[in-house]
């Protein structure tokens, strides 16, 4: 009974200090006249990491919070409650098993890549538009069927690549449409609320999308075959110990990690695609002027470039990046009408946490829930238990960051008439 005991009232001293470093925190800021902005966080976490003797030198000398002063406490925190947890279950697969361990690192990194990459598209809408899209779960999952019957149904025998572009192109119509039809008359002054109009026509494009799968292509779970396997390769001779080969389709480096093919070439699919967005982004003119009127819609305007025609670009764009992670993903899982409810659930927690209209914020944020995921899942020995927390450990991460740092860890509070800036 020691170990539990000495485990849990470390945690409870963590929590304990760390409700006082952000109360007193905050309180020794505002005594100083100094930005507040961070002193919820940094206090919480310092508290928690260190007690009394990193908290008693901020109280005192009240330094600006860089990053630095951001970035550290945190990583202390998450080392201490590793060591807390360690020592409480030294024979557990997180802490005794190595080869576990830099498994499930690696495949948390993946599947938050994937998960931050779909957060992208709903960033860049709410950047350009201010409006959060309902509607991101269903674009997604879209994408995934379209595939599916591209593949399976209509071209039996076509390349996937070919099909995973058709899906988007189609989704990408869709949104230009929908936003044409039913967003611009928000910005024409047609709509009295246009926050609680953005909100309810999304969701009922959501509803309606949903539905209208279910009706024409039926409620049963659809799959589609693995797009290729992976190359068996032995470098530099066979007689190394180091190799990437095919064993059940997946991937193993060292005879140590384990990686999902479909997950894996979906994750390097998404990482070729940020890099080519951010190109768009920063090196094309429709790139900067999307940029401009997320900074400044009236500004952008007088420049000669026309908010509308943004509004309808950044709808379609964020809709097919949606649709082309579900197009990656529907190799990997069992598709149903249903099944973007929970990778729109985690989109909204990534874009929160990343910092709303922050598109580094959103992809790290992805990142960092795929790791919380990943440990929550392989910590806990009852694997049934497990994967049923897997909603669970997003809305965690969600609350904390609502609590200590409301405006995300790239976001900043914005000024009237603005959403964001990439």
């Amino acid at each position: 009974m020691e170990t539990p005991f000495i485990f849990w009232g470390a945690i409870l001293w963590m929590i304990l200090w760390g409700i006082i470093g952000s109360l007193v925190t905050r309180r020794r800021y505002l005594q100083h006249d100094l930005d507040t902005s961070n002193t919820v966080f940094v206090g919480a976490m310092l508290g928690a990491a260190t007690g009394p003797v990193g908290l008693v030198p901020l109280w005192m000398k009240t330094p600006e919070l860089t990053n630095r002063l951001i970035v550290i406490p945190a990583i202390g925190t998450v080392v201490l409650i590793a060591a807390a947890f360690a020592f409480a279950d030294p024979q557990n697969n997180c802490v005794a098993n190595g080869s576990f361990v830099a498994s499930q690192i690696t495949n948390g990194l993946i599947i938050g890549i994937i998960y931050g990459f779909m957060a992208l598209g709903l960033t860049l809408i709410f950047s350009i538009l201010g409006v959060v899209s309902f509607a991101h779960g269903e674009f997604y999952m879209i994408g995934g069927m379209l595939v599916y019957f591209i593949t399976a149904v209509w071209f039996p025998g076509i390349n996937p690549m070919i099909a995973i572009l058709m899906a988007c192109a189609v989704v990408f119509a869709m949104g230009a449409i929908f936003e044409r039809m039913f967003l611009t008359p928000m910005y024409e002054g047609k709509i009295d609320r246009p926050v609680e109009y953005g909100i309810l026509i999304t969701f009922g494009l959501a509803f309606t999308l949903q539905y209208f799968v279910q009706a024409t292509a039926g409620a049963n779970p659809v799959k589609v075959r693995r797009y290729f396997d992976f190359p068996r390769i032995r470098l530099p001779s066979s007689d190394d110990p180091w190799l990437i080969k095919t064993s059940r389709g997946n991937m193993e480096l060292f005879d140590t990690i384990s990686i999902s093919n479909p997950r894996f070439t979906a994750a390097i699919t998404c990482v070729l695609v940020l890099g080519a967005l951010l190109y768009f982004l920063h090196r094309t003119w429709t790139g900067k002027a999307l940029r401009a009127v997320s900074q400044d819609r009236d500004a952008a305007a007088i420049a000669g470039i026309n908010p509308d025609r943004m509004n309808m670009l950044a709808f379609a764009l964020g809709g097919m990046i949606a649709a082309l992670a579900g197009a990656l993903l529907v190799q990997a899982f069992s598709w149903l009408p249903q099944v973007g409810a929970i990778p729109a659930m985690r989109s909204f927690v990534i874009v929160v946490l990343g910092g709303l209209g922050s598109l580094p914020g959103a992809f790290l944020g992805g990142i960092l829930v795929g790791l919380v995921e990943a440990a929550g899942t392989g910590c806990i020995p009852d694997a049934q238990k497990a994967a049923s927390y897997i909603p669970a450990y997003g809305m965690v991460v969600l609350t904390l960051t609502l609590l200590l740092r409301p405006t995300g860890l790239f976001g900043r509070r914005f000024a009237s008439g603005t959403h964001g800036k990439f």
